[in-house]
């Protein structure tokens, strides 16, 4: 019992040995597995190694061989290119001895020609001066000598030759132009009536007289002040009369007054709605006018704003005479020359129907009629051609083209015919055009018009620069400016009117 203890640590330690060893052996054997497993690493490493240097040279190798095949063909490229070089440069040489010889062969033959004409002018000579020798005459006594005889022996039959032919040619062509002129006018036959300056608006009623002179004369106070023209009420039965120099201001007028008779509501405010319709309705009508116009001579390529002017040429005068029937009978008349004259037809007739262009604006714009139309025509692009045509017909350009004598010939026609212009009318409204200008000029003036046949100019300013002081002040100086500048029988009366208006609304 007393060695169990003992037994037991024996039996202990022998265990623990046991263990110690079996530990011990499966250790080792863990660390030459682990060996083994890296030497196996190691070696498999150095074997991918010794590929990837053996792929490395292959490839290498195989660069290098492309390089060298490639090198190869670059030169046998350079080689065959310096082969055809040579060939090229042979053959230049050779051409350029063929040229070299051919250079002196005509050098030689133009030297020998040289020389022969040296030697025939020589001959000449001797036989010139043998012959002068042999009349006693030098060479140019015997020149001299023969013209003069000639001349003399032919001189009166010369003379008489050429005075008849220029007889007869200037007999042709004056029979000729009379007789193209004369059947061009033949054939075109239009009525033209002067345009005055008054307009007749005949009334339904006579009792609205009444309602257009509005109390204390306001209606008929706006409608002059609106339209820039004055009414005349009392003067016919029935009837108004609508007196301005603006044809186109009569038309407004006229027009607002139709337009109000037939709302039947004339008030001021109601007159301005109305005169601004009339305006925006005459601008239409222009457009219209200018088609009609344009249609009537066939033309058919005008932009819209030159049918525009030309609509609005129907409301412009010339002494008298409307200014677009005179444009349209001018282009009627150039059509039928230019064709008798082997001319370009078309230019004619858009030369003569745009000749006035300029008109249309020329109350807005300042320079001449014939400027303010060529700066019209260029700005749209009308054909040079036509430009040419219409620029000369008051020669304030040289005429350049056929077509430009016909338009200025026919605007003769046009003009000078009886019956055709009033040159009194024209001065009368070229004095109430400077009456109006003149006002216009002076800073704070909004519009002015000419009324009363020029004897009276109502002059309509801002009133926020101009006040009741300033405007007797202007009263002054416009007339003082008219009286410096304008010659007119009897007194003109100069009206400045500032209406200042307040305007609130109740809501």
């Amino acid at each position: 019992m007393l060695n169990e203890p003992l037994v037991v640590v024996g039996i202990a330690i022998v265990a623990i040995a046991a263990g110690y060893f079996i530990r011990y052996t499966i250790g080792a054997r863990r660390i030459n597995s682990l060996e083994n497993k890296l030497q196996e690493d190691l070696r498999k490493a150095k074997n991918k190694a010794q590929d990837i240097v053996l792929e490395a040279k292959n490839k290498a190798v195989e660069l290098l061989d492309e390089a060298k095949e490639e090198d190869k063909e670059r030169k046998a490229s350079l080689d065959r290119l310096e082969e055809r070089f040579l060939k090229k440069d042979e053959e230049f040489g050779r051409k350029e001895d063929e040229f070299r010889k051919e250079r002196e062969r005509l050098e030689k033959q133009t030297q020998e020609l040289a020389e022969s004409a040296n030697e025939i002018e020589k001959i000449r000579e001797r036989a010139t001066e043998a012959l002068a020798e042999a009349a006693g005459l030098t060479k140019e006594e015997a020149k001299q000598k023969l013209l003069t005889e000639i001349q003399n022996e032919h001189r009166e039959e010369l003379a008489k030759t050429i005075a008849n032919l220029a007889r007869e040619r200037n007999e042709e062509v004056e029979k000729k132009s009379v007789e193209i002129i004369t059947a061009a006018m033949q054939r075109y036959s239009r009525s033209h009536v002067s345009e005055l300056t008054t307009s007749v608006f005949t009334l339904p009623s006579e009792d609205l007289k009444g309602k257009i002179i509005g109390r204390e004369g306001r209606n008929i106070r706006t409608l002059e002040r609106m339209t820039g023209t004055e009414f005349i009420i009392d003067e016919t039965p029935e009837s108004i009369i609508i007196s301005s120099f603006d044809p186109l201001r009569r038309e407004i007028a006229r027009l607002t007054l139709q337009k109000l008779i037939k709302d039947g509501r004339i008030q001021p405010a109601k007159i301005e709605e109305k005169v601004e319709e009339a305006k925006s309705e005459i601008e239409q009508r222009m457009q219209e006018i200018g088609e009609e116009a344009a249609q009537e001579i066939g033309v058919y390529d005008f932009p819209k704003e030159i049918v525009q002017l030309l609509g609005r040429l129907n409301f412009r005068t010339s002494f008298g005479q409307n200014v677009l029937t005179h444009s349209i009978e001018m282009a009627h008349l150039a059509g039928m020359i230019a064709a008798e004259l082997g001319a370009n037809v078309d230019v004619a007739k858009k030369g003569a129907l745009l000749h006035d262009i300029g008109k249309a604006i020329d109350h807005e714009v300042p320079g001449t009629h014939v400027e303010l139309g060529r700066k019209i025509l260029k700005k749209y692009g009308i054909d040079t051609a036509v430009i040419a045509a219409m620029e000369s017909h008051h020669e304030e350009y040289p005429f350049s083209t056929p077509e430009s004598f016909i338009v200025a010939a026919v605007d003769a026609l046009s003009a000078a015919r009886p019956g055709a212009r009033r040159g009194t009318l024209e001065s009368y409204v070229k004095r109430l055009e400077d009456l109006e200008r003149i006002a216009m000029e002076f800073k704070g003036v909004k519009q002015a018009y000419a009324v009363s046949a020029g004897r009276e100019l109502r002059v309509f300013v801002v009133p926020e620069q101009i006040d009741d002081f300033m405007a007797l002040q202007l009263a002054r100086d416009v007339a003082a400016k008219i009286q410096s500048e304008l010659k007119y029988p009897g007194e003109i009366k100069v009206n400045v009117i500032r209406e200042v208006r307040a305007v609130e609304y109740a809501k």
